[in-house]
This record gives C-alpha cells, structure tokens and sequence, in this order.
C-alpha cells in the first residue's frame, strides 16, 4: 500500500507539472516573440503557414538593399530561384529590401522594378512550385550596343553598360542577384567590373541556370534535372503516335545547343520509365516499339548512310523509329548548306543561329525518311514543354542549397556564380569566380551510363567531335 500511495503522488505530480507546462506555453504568443541584446535581434515571424519561424537579423555587413533579374531562356529554376531567395533573406534580415527588374537587363535598362512587399515575402515559397520567371525574361547583351539602340533599349549615343549602372546607383542596389546562363553572368560580371572602376560597389553573386548543363566549371545547373524528366514524360505520349501509321518515323528534337547531356539525359530517363511499364507485345503493345532506336548528340560523329541502314532493319522488324536529337546535333553542315544556297541564318544578340529556323529535326527527317522506308515522318520538340516546368523535388534541393550559400556570399561580399565546382576535389559548393564562368561545356560522352545506353540501343560509339561554342 505504501508503495502504491508513493506511486499515485508522483503520478499526480507529474500531471500538475505537464499542466502548468501547457498553460505557460498557450500564454506565450505563437505569432511574433522580440528577444533582444545589446549585439543582435531575433524575431519569430509567422510564414503563410502556421509554423513560426526563427529569423536572425543581420550584422554590420548585411546589405541595405538587394536587387534580382533573370534573363535568357526560361528554365525549371527560376521563379523558385527567387522564391528561395527572397525567403532566405528575408530568414537572415527581414529589414532587408528586395526588388527584382522586370524583364531582365531590358528592365534594368528601362528602370523597371517590382518590391517584394512583406506580405509576398511570407509567402515567397509559393514561387517554388511555379515554372517560368515571375518577373520575366529577355535576351540584351548590354555590350551589344548597336542592338541596344535598334531594340529602343538606350539612345543612339548612350552607353547600355553606364544606363543600366546609373540605374543601380540610383535604385541603391548594392547586391544584385543573376539567375542566368553564361551569357546573363559574364554580363553581370561585365557590370560590376564597370561600377568597380567608377567607384560604386556592386556584389554581384549568379545562380547557373541552363538546362543545356554546358557552364563551365559547375557540375550541374538549376532546372537540367527536370528538363530531362519533362522531356521523358513528353515523349511517353509522343510515342503512341507510332500506332497512327505504318512505319512511322518519330524525331524527338531536345533542346542544347552545343551541348547533348538533355539528349542523352531524357534519354537514359524516357529509358528508365519504359523498363518499369508494363507491356503487352502478343498484341503488339510491345517495348521495342517504345523503344529508344538512336540518340544523336553534337560530341559524337553521325555516319547518315551507316546509322539508315541500320535503322532500316528495325523498322522493318518493328514497323517505326524512334530517334532522340540534340538540336545542336549537324547544326554547322546544315548552316553551310543553308548560306551555300544564299539563305540568311538569323541570330540572336549575342550571335548564336536562331535554331528554330536552322531546324535540325527537320533536316535530320529529310536525310532518314527514305532511307528507312517511312511512310510519314513527325518532328516533335520538347525543349518548350520540357523547360517551361516547375522544378521536380531533386531541382528543389538543388535550388535552395545554390540560394542559401548566395546569401552567404552576398553578406560576404564575394561574387561570382553559385554551383559545385567541377575543378575541386568534393566538388564544393562555392560561388566560382566570373573569370571562369563561360558556356559551352561539352556533354562528356565517355561517361559510364551513357555509353550502356548507347549499348542497349545497338548504336555504335563513333569518333569524338570537338563541339564549337
């Protein structure tokens, strides 16, 4: 009895104790708690969901007022770039101003900006399950200034660089964030160096944005990952039109320039997702016509007459081809051909053909069609389907990892672009001096999977061509 009248008190006790823990903790507010000290403030600042979350202010080094552009191609990246961003900062020191141009450089150059108010910063996360750029794109080469002045961007005499400077200054922008390709960072660096020898200090930190992963020297840049998945995921459909006729050729056209890891990447996935389906091939529902029949990429030689007659025989044993490009894949040949015949290839400002009028999934169809005895030929191309994405969850973890350690360097003060350095032995997440940033990495077809993949295929690997940037 005793032991058990010992037991009841305790019980009874810790019940008091659990109760008085509740009603402390119901008193205290969840919303928003200051605790302060002579060296710092920290503040507990309810997001858009329930859960308060710790917010440190910065110290002397934080930057008053930060500025964000995306520019180039769309990618699955860059809203939730921003949205990574803003949320970081906004963790860090909320007293910190934000404010992204419009439009890139061209709203740069325009003076055209957005605040990210309070309540959209709370809410910033949201960007993340989004694709394209919530502030939007443009292509302005700022040292391009004869384009600059055709597109109405400056006036004849002026000088883009000293405009869109002049406008940092008065915007009071003391880092500014790129979200971009080789082309959108070199031009930031371009930028800072310009204000550095006018004596304004501009911390200028990039995130590497391309879906093509050809920048130099990061491992992998924002939105590749999704890019490839998408694109798998587009010609999981596509695919099925191979039943709309007899002997059908299908050319999946993917996006990259110079560039064939997207090829090969949605590829290797579109791979992956059709080993896992299910088929039924005593009806005709059969793999091989699912298949992958040849991935073509711009670091591997295309022998046109060897490739068709390969080809030839699994259209005959299968009744369609399917074949994945890179649309950088024979761009040089069809470009001569196209200026022997007295055609203009247009280019964009920053001198790269326009693909969509060289068009090398078409071209690649005129050389095949006959040779392989189709009786029609599509040309499906991903890239726009494929990029416009939000991020998948791998792209997420990527993303703010590449976010968190920009602000860091931007507290730092030290720019450059933010990705893992190829040429560091972990390959360390760092931000990459400027002076080493440039586009035009190739794909490194000696890589373990890509060479099983074209083994399983039953392409042959051809010599290696030295792609051109």
């Amino acid at each position: 009895p005793g032991s058990s009248q010992m037991m009841l008190q305790r019980t009874m006790k810790a019940v008091l104790v659990l109760s008085l823990a509740l009603a402390c903790s119901a008193s205290v507010p969840t919303t928003t708690m200051t605790l302060s000290s002579k060296s710092q403030a920290a503040h507990i600042v309810p997001l858009a969901s329930a859960s308060p979350t710790l917010r440190l202010k910065g110290g002397a080094a934080a930057p008053k007022k930060v500025a964000i552009l995306t520019a180039g191609g769309l990618a699955p990246c860059l809203s939730s770039a921003i949205g990574y961003l803003v949320e970081q900062y906004t963790l860090v020191d909320p007293a910190i101003e934000i404010i992204a141009y419009v439009d890139g450089y061209k709203g740069l150059l325009q003076g055209r900006s957005v605040k990210f108010t309070p309540e959209v910063r709370k809410a910033a996360t949201v960007l993340t399950t989004h694709g394209g750029s919530c502030v939007g794109n443009s292509r302005v080469k700022l040292t391009n200034i004869p384009d600059c002045v055709k597109r109405g961007l400056v006036k004849d005499g002026q000088d883009p660089q000293k405009v869109a400077a002049d406008q940092l200054v008065r915007d009071g922008v003391s880092v500014l964030h790129t979200i971009g390709g080789d082309d959108t960072n070199t031009a930031a660096a371009e930028l800072a160096k310009y204000l550095k020898n006018n004596n304004y200090d501009l911390t200028v930190v990039g995130l590497p944005k391309t879906i093509d992963n050809d920048v130099y020297p990061i491992r992998l840049s924002l939105g590749a990952n999704t890019a490839a998945e998408q694109g798998a995921i587009f010609f999981r459909n596509i695919v099925n039109e191979a039943t709309s006729n007899p002997r059908m050729l299908i050319i999946h056209e993917v996006m990259g320039r110079h560039c064939g890891w997207l090829t090969a990447a949605t590829a290797r996935k579109y791979k992956d997702g059709l080993a896992a389906t299910v088929c039924m091939p005593g009806i005709g529902f059969d793999s091989k016509k699912l298949d992958v029949h040849a991935c073509y990429v711009p670091e591997l030689a295309i022998n046109i007459d060897q490739e068709a007659n390969r080809l030839k025989k699994i259209m005959d044993d299968t009744g369609n081809v399917n074949i994945f490009i890179s649309e950088g894949a024979g761009v040089e040949d069809i470009i001569k051909e196209m200026e022997a015949a007295g055609k203009e290839v247009p280019r964009d400002a920053f001198g790269h053909p326009k693909l969509d009028a060289v068009n090398p999934g078409k071209w690649f169809a005129e050389q095949f069609s006959a040779k392989v005895g189709a009786e029609k030929t599509m040309v499906q191309k991903s890239g726009y389907f494929a990029r416009s994405s939000a991020p998948n969850a791998e792209d997420c973890a990527l993303i703010k990892s590449c976010a968190v350690k920009a602000v860091e360097c931007a507290f730092k003060g030290e720019g450059g672009v933010v990705g893992h350095d190829e040429n560091t032995e972990h390959l360390e997440l760092r931000a990459c001096e400027f002076e080493r940033i440039a586009g035009g990495k190739p794909f490194d077809v000696q890589e373990a999977w890509f060479k099983a993949m074209l083994k399983e295929i039953g392409q042959p690997f051809t010599s290696v061509v030295p792609v051109a940037h």
